[in-house]
């Protein structure tokens, strides 16, 4: 298994509020889903899922975003998670609180879109935060490529350029991505993996678009990335 673990952390900036916030939301509601008896569970995810036909039917839209907050089981969560608390809190530091809100969240939304438009037919729900993770991903490759971010392999950690780790990952999920087109329910094994892509290709171009409206400071090795002399707008 290989998980990033931690990474270089810029030194300047607007504290991760919301980054922190949607961990937090996310960890609580999955506490609330496993608290609750398997059939008011499976309503929960059907109700606040987002399915492909109902969105295409207008029925629902909400779920567009609740889904974002909803997850499938421990290691989706655990996983998920893991790369928003490594890669979110640069990406706001960077272009601030209010930026970093609706870039997550519009970032979800063109996951979703993504989904949607391979899965037109499809009744299954879509839940987990994985496709607004992803537009983090993404952006952070732009913003940030020669970031050193700590790999997890195993029992044993190594540092690695972002650019390298980043670039790894959409390849597997663009592999994995079409090999699904093959599948006619156009997902496998439970994965919605353009929705990974879209979400990925939405981050890459608001980090192209960041890059030339915001100064990104310098960094430091895993250290606290916010200095009061270097903070800026």
């Amino acid at each position: 298994m290989i998980f990033p673990i931690g990474d270089d952390q810029v030194r300047g900036g607007h504290y991760p509020l919301f980054s922190y916030a949607f961990i937090a939301l996310n960890v609580g509601m999955f506490f609330y889903q496993i608290s609750m008896p398997y059939d008011q569970l499976n309503q929960l995810i059907y109700d606040f899922g987002s399915v492909p036909v109902e969105t295409l039917n207008g029925e629902k839209i909400y779920t567009l975003v609740t889904s974002m907050f909803l997850h499938g089981g421990w290691m989706h969560l655990i996983g998920n998670m893991l790369f928003l608390w490594v890669f979110a809190d640069n990406i706001e530091a960077v272009i601030g609180n209010r930026r970093f809100l609706i870039f997550y969240l519009l970032g979800g939304l063109a996951a979703h879109a993504a989904h949607i438009y391979f899965n037109p037919a499809s009744t299954v729900p879509t839940v987990g935060a994985s496709g607004a993770i992803s537009a983090v991903l993404g952006a952070y490759l732009v913003m940030f490529p020669t970031s050193s971010v700590r790999v997890l392999i195993f029992i044993f950690t190594i540092r690695v350029p972002a650019i390298l780790f980043l670039g790894f990952w959409i390849y597997q999920q663009w592999i994995s991505g079409t090999a699904a087109l093959e599948v006619a329910t156009a997902q496998s094994a439970g994965v919605a993996w353009w929705a990974h892509i879209g979400g990925f290709v939405f981050g890459l171009l608001a980090g192209i678009y960041y890059r030339s409206v915001v100064r990104i400071p310098s960094k430091s090795r895993e250290g606290d990335y916010y200095n009061e002399e270097d903070a800026f707008v």
